[in-house]
């Protein structure tokens, strides 16, 4: 770091991304990508004359995409907020609603960008294990004063939290803030948008990343009490009005209105997974159960970073976390049929490769 870097910043460490290699191709299950293009409503939409008008700032209100967002999940526009990626939407939470007397609550096992958004903005921050089983205990938040949040499904499990859960969790205790990130709900369950009609102490977060085709576009939301709402916006204006740009507004505005699309998506990303966890337990992984676009599994024969590895060298990416309860495992993300059929192939030929070894 530089002699100009601020001391306050000593002890932070900054998110690690997924790789995005460029030296050559390969089968990219590592990101949590949806592997499907974006909707024909997108394509079309982006070949019109918004291109044209780049030279003039989006709106900042980004309406065309609220508008859409809020029919397809019938709420107010009030009660909507939007961002660059649910990434920022996140550090806008972070921003607004915490501070060093009242902190953030999450789990051991979560989005690895929990830890560094509590870092950087200077947060108080607890962590709560996860059982034997990787799975959140919603008792084991009961007589916490700090705001909570879980990603759920959880991000590098997939593990569900069930909604009578996740309503429980906001009943026990209405005066913290419990902040849902539903990034790959589409693929599981019930969403939280619904409680946070009845509840003022609850924000959903989603974003078009994983079930609607858009991870290079970076546009998230969150829905919540129009008061929140209104406090993530504050955020927003005094950081960046112009927070998504004219392709991505009309990029998500078709992408939510295309639902018959994301549905489709999802069937097939659903079925795909069901199809690998079966194929990987048949040679004697253990695979979590997850409910998400993505599998955790590890295996007795080879170790997490081993397989990391040996896929790599095989034109496979996964992804690696090292994170000490899962060190064992990799994070793989559910492709298509031909992508996933080329992943158990390379694993076969690997497991093959220790066995003779031993």
């Amino acid at each position: 770091m530089s002699r100009f870097f601020s001391d306050k910043f000593n002890g932070l460490t900054p998110y690690v991304p997924g790789e995005q290699p460029k030296n050559r191709e390969y089968i990219k299950l590592n990101t949590n990508e949806s592997p499907f293009p974006p909707c024909e409503g997108v394509i079309r939409a982006l070949n019109r004359d918004e291109r044209s008008k780049l030279n003039l700032y989006s709106d900042p209100s980004a309406s065309a995409l609220v508008e859409a967002i809020s029919s397809v999940y019938g709420v107010r526009a009030e009660n909507i907020a939007v961002g660059n990626g649910s990434d920022e939407i996140l550090a806008f939470i972070f921003n607004a609603f915490c501070d060093q007397k009242k902190g953030m609550a999450f789990p051991d096992i979560t989005y690895g960008f929990y830890p560094v958004f509590a870092s950087m903005f200077g947060v108080a921050h607890r962590v709560i294990p996860l059982d034997k089983d990787f799975k959140i205990r919603i008792e084991d938040y009961k007589d916490i004063k700090d705001n909570v949040i879980i990603a759920n499904p959880n991000a590098q499990t997939g593990i569900l939290l069930e909604k009578g859960d996740v309503e429980a969790l906001i009943l026990q205790d209405r005066s913290r803030l419990v902040v849902i990130d539903e990034a790959y709900m589409d693929f599981a369950g019930t969403s939280a948008v619904e409680l946070t009609k009845k509840y003022d102490n609850v924000i959903a977060v989603q974003t078009f990343s994983k079930s609607r085709s858009l991870a290079g576009a970076r546009v998230g939301f969150a829905i919540a009490e129009c008061n929140l709402i209104n406090d993530i916006n504050t955020m927003k204006y005094s950081f960046n009005p112009y927070n998504i740009n004219r392709l991505s507004i009309i990029a998500g505005r078709e992408a939510m209105l295309d639902t018959d699309y994301m549905k489709s998506c999802v069937q097939k990303v659903i079925e795909n997974r069901e199809y690998t966890k079966g194929a990987l337990e048949a040679i004697g992984f253990r695979v979590l159960d997850s409910r998400a676009n993505f599998l955790l599994a590890e295996s007795d024969t080879v170790s997490g970073r081993e397989l990391y590895n040996k896929l790599k060298e095989r034109g496979i990416l996964v992804r690696y976390l090292g994170d000490r309860r899962i060190e064992n495992f990799v994070r793989i993300t559910v492709g298509n049929r031909e992508q996933m059929d080329a992943l158990i192939a390379a694993v076969k030929e690997i497991l093959c490769e220790c066995e003779r070894k031993e």
